[in-house]
Parts: structure tokens; sequence; C-alpha cells
């Protein structure tokens, strides 16, 4: 099975991005995949500080269940829970057959670029 491969991206044009993605996947096969924000607001209330560290501990351990997890990470299990289920929703970690986590992605790559905001006119 191949390593699986996440790039997280922040665009408001996220059409654009799915189109250029579908056109190169036919092209050469798998090249990963892409998370997209609209804006760098939506992507850092989604991926907290606490929320990246879950996926720092759990990026290559194999499946681990709820409270392992939160022993790892010296949370305590209901908010290791509650992070662990927006990880979900967002795609960034799975839920195993036998009540576990685990993160399917051997890399995770943010592509964020800051620019000088143009000026519009009054």
């Amino acid at each position: 099975m191949p390593q699986r491969r996440l790039t997280i991206t922040l665009s408001p044009h996220w059409q654009d991005l799915l189109r250029v993605q579908a056109s190169a996947f036919g092209a050469s096969g798998y090249r990963g995949e892409t998370l997209n924000f609209e804006s760098p607001t939506a992507f850092f209330s989604q991926l907290t500080e606490l929320r990246w560290a879950l996926l720092q501990l759990l990026i290559g351990a194999g499946e681990l269940g709820l409270r392992e997890t939160a022993r790892r990470a010296g949370r305590d299990l209901k908010h290791v829970s509650e992070e662990v289920d927006a990880l979900v929703n967002l795609g960034l970690l799975e839920r195993t057959t036998r009540g576990g986590v685990c993160c399917p992605f051997s890399e995770i790559h943010v592509d964020l670029h800051l620019t000088q905001k143009t000026k519009q006119a009054a």
C-alpha cells in the first residue's frame, strides 16, 4: 500500500484547485491528497495548536485507542476525544474498525503563502 501524502492549501478559489488536481490525477496516478481552507482564519480556527500536537503524536504511530492517545499526549480523555472528533471530521485522522484512531498520512505539508494586499479604490 503506498504511503499517503496530504497537502493543506489556503485559497478562496477552491474550485480552480479542484480542477487542476483532477486533471493532474489522470496523467500520473496518485499525487497525494489536498485539504483546502478558504482563508488563514478558517485554517487556524480548525487546526489549533492542540490539534497539531495530536497530529504530530499520531502520524506514523499506527492505530491507537483514545485512552492511549490521551495518555501519550498528557491530556484528559474528554478533551482528546473532542479534538480527535474534529480531526476525523476534517479527514486528518481516521477511525479504525477496532475503535481506535490513526493518521493515514505519512506526510502532511502546509502550503501557505502570504502576500501584500492591494489597496482597493474607494
